[in-house]
């Protein structure tokens, strides 16, 4: 499936998690984009260094259809931010799993926690279920 990149982990509320280490990235599916459309505002509410527990609010996206809320998969502290995000929305439209990443945690013991996620074949039965 072109929209769901082999080797990345996937929540059900459309996140997708890139593991390699400590460090997770995170930032929306193409799913998502598709059904929010155009994204005008991404707003990460955390900082380098706060900490964040699995399922937690880390920030919003806003399109011009909707305004929903991004959670984190992992419990970690924030290393990164994508800065650009704040003067180019857009990047997550254009390059989702790419330049539209959100934030990076360094995690620590948090395999129950990856291993809850869905893999590439599992999400894309997943939204063929929706």
């Amino acid at each position: 499936m072109a929209d769901v990149p082999a080797g990345l982990k996937y929540t059900k509320e459309h996140e997708w998690a890139r593991v390699e280490g400590n460090r997770v990235t995170v930032g929306v599916t193409q799913h998502a984009v598709d059904a929010l459309g155009d994204i005008i505002l991404v707003s990460v509410d955390v900082k380098p260094g706060a900490a964040v527990a699995a399922g937690k609010v880390f920030g919003v996206v806003e399109s011009t259809k909707s305004v929903s809320d991004l959670f984190s998969p992992v419990t970690g502290t924030v290393v990164a931010v994508n800065e650009a995000l704040k003067d180019a929305p857009e990047k997550v439209n254009e390059s989702p799993y790419d330049a539209g990443w959100m934030v990076v945690f360094e995690t620590a013991g948090t395999s129950a926690e990856l291993d809850g996620l869905m893999d590439a074949a599992a999400y894309g039965a997943f939204l063929g279920s929706l």
